[in-house]
């Protein structure tokens, strides 16, 4: 049984259930206006998400993590191109999903929904592909509310990179849950939306210092 199911087995048990629902729709209601308030707040120059109706400010990342999440974004955006995939976005892009607004360190948009976003839209559509750096200011969401959230609007695959610990854990949509393909510190991941895509694990978790430029 998924957490949908409890929730709302709890729910019909219980005789107050319609004063709950209202309530919960009014602060919902609320929580919206919150939301386009952020839209109207919110700069370029800040990566900021909302989520569950706080607006969280990310701090700026240590240099492992950046040359991570940069080197992985070359690459797909090289391999996306090359095959004529779909985009692979990086950092200060914001996806909009039912109820939070997401900035991921790296995601792909299929083709389809690629070719649908237009020049001066700032608010993307829910990606086909996620990938986020673990730091310690974020690596609890990334494995809780975005984890839930990401598999609840069937985000197709999501990896997360442990740059400390030198690991990639990569989990793909199955049967409409995510189900954990990989964890490991060597090899290859073997991407399922990016087919034919493999990269090393010491380059994803940027392992000595490894980037695209190293000779």
């Amino acid at each position: 049984m998924n957490v949908t199911s409890e929730i709302l087995d709890l729910l019909m048990d219980t005789p107050e259930a319609f004063k709950i629902l209202e309530k919960a729709q009014d602060m919902l209601r609320n929580e919206q206006k919150k939301r386009e308030e952020f839209y109207n707040w919110v700069t370029d120059d800040l990566k900021v998400e909302f989520i569950n109706g706080e607006i969280i400010v990310h701090s700026p990342v240590k240099s492992s993590h950046a040359q991570a999440s940069e080197n992985l974004f070359r690459i797909l955006s090289i391999y996306a191109l090359k095959h004529q995939l779909g985009r692979v976005t990086h950092e200060k892009v914001m996806a909009r999903f039912t109820r939070n607004d997401y900035e991921p360190d790296v995601m792909f948009f299929s083709k389809e929904k690629a070719d649908s976003i237009q020049p001066n839209q700032s608010l993307f559509p829910v990606p086909d592909f996620v990938i986020e750096v673990l730091s310690d200011s974020t690596a609890e969401r990334d494995r809780g509310v975005k984890f839930r959230d990401y598999e609840a609007h069937q985000v197709s695959e999501y990896w997360l990179v442990d740059v400390e610990n030198q690991t990639v854990e990569q989990f793909v949509i199955k049967n409409g849950q995510y189900e954990l393909i990989k964890k490991t510190d060597e090899g290859f991941i073997h991407c399922s939306v990016l087919k034919g895509l493999d990269l090393p694990v010491e380059f994803l978790t940027n392992k000595n210092n490894l980037s695209l430029y190293r000779k």
